[in-house]
């Protein structure tokens, strides 16, 4: 369902995709806006579920997880029950930092960070062992992030 957005609410959400820790006084200078009127602008977009969210983007590799990787999983079956026991399993893996469900050749992919080869290994032995209707892994490895948008193009 795409909810109606107007102009202004257009430009502050691209602005907060930008800078979330711009103040509501900066946004509603940038907007043309007062303090209030723009604060009662960001609650109705909260409300309405526009802005799922505000968080703040780390580092992986100065945090020591120097590896990315692409994992493709197959299932041996697509059932609503297996599906609904793989995604459960799947939150309990920290270093899993994306999951989706695919149309396609794979059930998933997966987003997962390592911090080196041996965490890499011990992370596949685990999604292997522990993933519960896991039929094949497929492991493709970054070699290097050439563009990331965290912002939609609104």
């Amino acid at each position: 369902m795409t909810l109606q957005v107007d102009p202004i609410d257009r430009k502050l959400l691209r602005l907060l995709q930008t800078d979330s820790r711009k103040s509501v006084q900066e946004l509603g200078d940038l907007v043309g806006l007062s303090a209030s009127a723009c604060h009662r602008r960001l609650k109705a977009l909260e409300e309405r579920g526009l802005i799922e969210g505000y968080r703040a983007i780390l580092s992986a590799e100065r945090l020591g997880y120097s590896m990315q990787f692409f994992i493709e999983v197959g299932l041996t079956s697509q059932s609503e029950t297996a599906l609904e026991a793989f995604e459960a399993a799947v939150q309990d893996i920290p270093e899993v930092l994306e999951c989706h469900l695919m149309a396609g050749q794979s059930d998933y992919i997966l987003r997962v960070v390592c911090q080196d080869h041996d965490d890499f290994e011990r992370l596949h032995r685990r999604l292997s062992a522990r993933l519960p209707g896991v039929a094949r892994i497929h492991s493709n490895m970054s070699i290097r992030t050439v563009k990331v948008r965290t912002g939609l193009p609104i």
